[in-house]
């Protein structure tokens, strides 16, 4: 095969392959047709030279809110993959069964970034998120559309990934577990995955984890108390370490609220760090605390997570909670995605969504795009 595009003399970090190093990736097809050093150009192979520049496979971030114009909290899909350096979008539940075919005729299908999605277990899914308005979908237990969910998740297997659910005082009210395990329901008679959204109680931490299913997305999983998973004095709760062994997935997703320093460094310091990082962005942070995903990167890596293992959570981690191996990677014959990535020195100013700030000695930026074998930003 002729290679359409090499990057070449990159440092690839691609965490599938356990590569850490200088080497060459190429592309064609849409695919990724070559990995190694001294890749061989043809007549028609444009070439472009990265030393000191890393490469990873594309970013996937595993919970945004993308239903721009759909939803008062969606934001545009490619302005923000362009810069952010993701090449997946995974939006998470702002369509439910009762209006997911908008998101996918008027959003999904004419984004130029990938975009997939879990589908919200409420018909209309996340309907009332505004800075004025502030509605739980989940609240009221006429809006779970169970039969409906099915339906449409069976219709759109293509690009639904998984059902998500928001259960907490803010999103579900004094319905408890309730809407989870209608949502559990449906994830079972499709056999997807399920991403539970949490805040705070009712209910508690330990009730949602006690539900979810090996491979089942915890998002919002190092958020402030009330329902930190560490105790007051940094312990890491019993069932949160039981969850992880028996294969729960523990993902960022910062979002406006649910992202804490101080759980973070607690979490890190008993030897736990997320398998995931998202941004959950949407209108209401994106312009702070949040940003993006690699911002949400950055403030890991501060913490303390060594470069290849943030990079692992936003690229094979993410692929894995997808369900779908073919993302995240740079082995040959995998999607043509990849994100070029640079690591600046110096003092960062960080905030998390409690107010508190802290000074960061490296940001991790992105410096370009390949979406679908082409070199997409900057142009």
């Amino acid at each position: 095969m002729t290679h359409e595009l090499i990057l070449r003399n990159a440092r690839i970090i691609d965490p599938s392959q356990k590569h850490d190093g200088i080497a060459d990736v190429a592309f064609a097809g849409g695919r990724v047709s070559g990995f190694g050093r001294d890749l061989p150009a043809g007549p028609g192979t444009r070439v472009r030279e990265m030393a000191g520049a890393i490469v990873t496979p594309g970013l996937i971030d595993l919970h945004t809110h993308v239903y721009w114009g759909g939803t008062s909290l969606g934001i545009d899909a490619d302005a923000f993959c362009r810069t952010s350096g993701v090449t997946t979008s995974v939006d998470t539940g702002s369509a439910g069964p009762g209006n997911f075919a908008g998101f996918r005729a008027h959003v999904i299908e004419r984004s130029q970034a990938r975009i997939l999605a879990y589908l919200h277990v409420s018909f209309a899914g996340i309907y009332g998120f505004s800075k004025t308005i502030m509605v739980g979908e989940s609240e009221d237990p006429r809006l779970m559309a169970p039969r409906e969910a099915v339906a449409v998740a069976e219709a759109n297997r293509d690009v639904i990934v998984g059902i998500k659910v928001r259960v907490g005082l803010h999103a579900s009210g004094d319905q408890g577990t309730a809407p989870l395990e209608i949502a559990l329901q449906v994830a079972e008679e499709t056999g997807l995955p399920l991403m539970c959204h949490i805040d705070e109680p009712p209910p508690s931490y330990e009730a949602v984890l006690a539900m979810l299913r090996p491979g089942d997305v915890l998002t919002h999983a190092f958020r402030p108390f009330p329902n930190a998973p560490v105790t007051a004095q940094g312990a890491l709760r019993p069932a949160v370490r039981d969850a992880r062994e028996r294969g729960v997935i523990f993902d960022i997703g910062h979002g406006k609220g649910s992202f804490s320093f101080k759980v973070a460094r607690a979490m890190l310091a008993n030897g736990f760090p997320p398998d995931t990082i998202s941004s959950d962005v949407h209108q209401l942070c994106i312009d702070g605390p949040a940003y993006d995903l690699v911002t949400t990167m950055s403030k890991m890596l501060c913490l303390g997570m060594d470069l290849n293992a943030v990079i692992a959570a936003a690229t094979v981690n993410a692929a894995v909670a997808l369900r779908r191996m073919e993302y995240g990677t740079l082995k040959v014959g995998a999607l043509g995605d990849a994100t070029v990535l640079a690591v600046h020195e110096g003092a960062f100013d960080y905030a998390d969504t409690r107010g508190e700030h802290m000074t960061g000695n490296r940001r991790i930026a992105a410096e370009g795009v390949i979406l679908r074998g082409q070199w997409w930003h900057p142009v």
